[in-house]
């Protein structure tokens, strides 16, 4: 069925066949692909500044408060996640952490999650979306496996931040996968793009995580 005749950013119901069928029609710069609890979801909205700001400056934030604190990882940008005939997702952001950084070897293409663990982190920047990111997604992660899952929302500049565990979510204030990160900072760091260019912050990012290591209380 081409691409064309299915409705998008929003979940339709659909068997895993349907599924692959319709994504086959689509390109990656095309669309976005979701798979979750017999229903699809392809979302086709152009990125735009905005989002892809906020996109940019958390990962700066990440890789920076990793390098710093000598942490292992490795993130994925836009990777596709799948559960053949279950589930897929493709986050905008995800990272394996620590022991398991490594795990997904290179040349790999989609994630087998039947071969390698869900990342340990997933990230969705939510412009226009953020009712589903809260929802059918949220949802998606915690049946997933994922332990953190975290929503930017670019309109309200603030970010969503759930601990995963027992295929249930809460709110968290500091990850617990990035042990010393405060959500807060990383907001106050997104509010600062609003008045200033990503060099200044990423300057003042790298300030505030040096204190930190050097004034760990």
């Amino acid at each position: 069925m081409p691409s064309t005749q299915i409705p998008t950013d929003t979940w339709i119901t659909a068997t895993w066949d349907r599924y692959l069928q319709a994504i086959a029609n689509t390109t990656p710069t095309q669309a976005k692909s979701y798979y979750y609890n017999h229903q699809m979801r392809l979302e086709m909205s152009p990125v735009g500044n905005d989002h892809a700001s906020d996109h940019t400056i958390v990962i700066y934030a990440i890789h920076l408060f990793a390098a710093l604190n000598d942490i292992d990882l490795n993130g994925k940008d836009n990777c596709t996640y799948r559960q053949t005939g279950v589930r897929e997702t493709q986050p905008d952001v995800s990272y394996y952490i620590g022991e398991t950084a490594s795990i997904v070897p290179w040349g790999t293409g989609i994630v087998d999650l039947d071969q390698y663990p869900p990342p340990h982190l997933a990230i969705e920047v939510a412009n226009t979306s953020l009712a589903d990111d809260l929802g059918n997604k949220r949802l998606l992660y915690e049946e997933m496996g994922v332990r953190e899952y975290w929503i930017v929302d670019v309109q309200n500049i603030e970010i969503i931040a759930f601990a995963i565990a027992n295929r249930g979510s809460r709110r968290i204030a500091q990850s617990q996968v990035l042990p010393g990160l405060d959500i807060s900072l990383l907001e106050t760091a997104l509010q600062r793009t609003r008045n200033t260019n990503h060099g200044k912050v990423s300057a003042w990012l790298l300030a505030q995580f040096q204190q930190m290591t050097e004034n760990p209380d």
